[in-house]
């Protein structure tokens, strides 16, 4: 992680595209002139080399980098069947597998149960149960990477297990493994907690990284999301990992039709400039 004053930042290039190639270079090259401080790019069961490859690039251009990816329902780690848990276990390790081979420090996302993927119930104890049991295993595996899964829960409409701070934070604990920690996402908060200051002390003891996204995915500071009440409340916690902008337009066609992306909120170079000033100016504010 960078040595700096303040949380460093970066940008999800999933704004651009989820595919991993050389056409994400002069992207990266680019959010490294405006001030990012690293990117974030999309693990799939792609080449390990590419992202070998893209990891050295981003060495070259002195950027850090994080991933984010999500389980299907043949890798669903809260399934019940051995068969398929086995699977997501197996899921996992390749992402591990390919954020190490980049570099990458950290592996966010909704690694818990399966994306949109529902079971017409309320979470139930063995759900949680073999999730837990699933991550446990693998962060053991994180470990020796050297990266942190940072678990993150989603809104209603898009997973039942995780919905809350106070749900992920019992996942968490209940995974036990000093390499399996949770995310905050403004957006998903925005939808399911009642209070961000109260959301965000919940989950602060296994905090590692935080998605900094506007209600509508568009620029951060356009919309409603309550910010003052986020960046108070995360300095006053004294997180200092990353601060990481995920906004989506409809460039990557297929990316965009799986998360129901039907319109374009900004230009991406736009939510990049206009949101790396509005972060920083937040930063500086409540110096986080």
């Amino acid at each position: 992680m960078p040595s700096l004053t303040t949380c460093p930042i970066g940008f999800n290039v999933l704004a651009w595209t989820a595919v991993m190639s050389e056409k994400l270079n002069p992207i990266t090259e680019r959010l490294k002139t405006i001030g990012y401080d690293g990117i974030e790019c999309f693990i799939d069961n792609g080449d390990v080399a590419a992202y070998r490859r893209f990891g050295e690039h981003l060495n070259q251009l002195g950027l850090q980098s994080t991933c984010v990816t999500v389980a299907g329902p043949d890798t669903n780690p809260a399934s019940d069947s051995p068969a398929i848990r086995a699977q997501a276990v197996d899921f996992l390790k390749g992402a591990i597998d390919r954020a190490e081979a980049m570099n990458a420090t950290v592996i966010c996302g909704p690694v818990h149960s399966a994306f949109a993927t529902f079971s017409k119930r309320e979470p139930q104890p063995d759900e949680y149960a073999y999730s837990a049991e699933v991550l446990h295993a693998v962060g053991d595996y994180a470990k020796q990477a050297g990266i942190v899964l940072a678990v993150e829960a989603l809104n209603r409409f898009e997973c039942y297990l995780c919905n809350t701070m106070g749900q992920l934070t019992y996942l968490i604990e209940k995974a036990d493994h000093p390499n399996v920690r949770a995310m905050f996402d403004t957006h998903h908060a925005n939808i399911e907690e009642k209070r961000f200051p109260d959301a965000i002390r919940t989950i602060a003891p296994v905090l590692a990284h935080v998605h900094i996204s506007e209600n509508d995915r568009g620029t951060p500071g356009d919309g409603h999301i309550p910010w003052d009440d986020t960046f108070k409340t995360l300095a006053e916690v004294g997180f200092n990992r990353w601060m990481t902008i995920e906004a989506f337009t409809r460039n990557d066609i297929d990316f965009a039709n799986s998360i129901n992306v039907w319109r374009e909120y900004n230009d991406p170079w736009a939510i990049a400039e206009n949101g790396l000033t509005f972060i920083k100016a937040m930063q500086a504010k409540y110096s986080c």
